[in-house]
């Protein structure tokens, strides 16, 4: 994540019995859930707009360059 600010905060509400085992899951893997989310986030956005995402990529939220979701 070579680049990118981390200043953004993100609050998010889940089954404490998930948390622990995320936790746990995170943990055996040497990683935070802070880390993974911020992985699966950034899948996520590259997924969904087809290419690699860069810190300085101001196109990423314009509208009709995002792929619609898979069903």
């Amino acid at each position: 994540m070579h680049g990118e600010q981390r200043t953004a905060r993100l609050t998010i509400l889940i089954d404490p019995r998930k948390k622990a085992v995320l936790e746990r899951l995170c943990a055996a893997e040497d990683l935070t859930p802070s880390q993974l989310l911020r992985r699966l986030i950034r899948s996520y956005i590259e997924e969904r707009l087809g290419r690699p995402w860069r810190p300085d990529d101001e196109r990423a939220g314009a509208p009709g360059r995002v792929r619609p979701a898979r069903r």
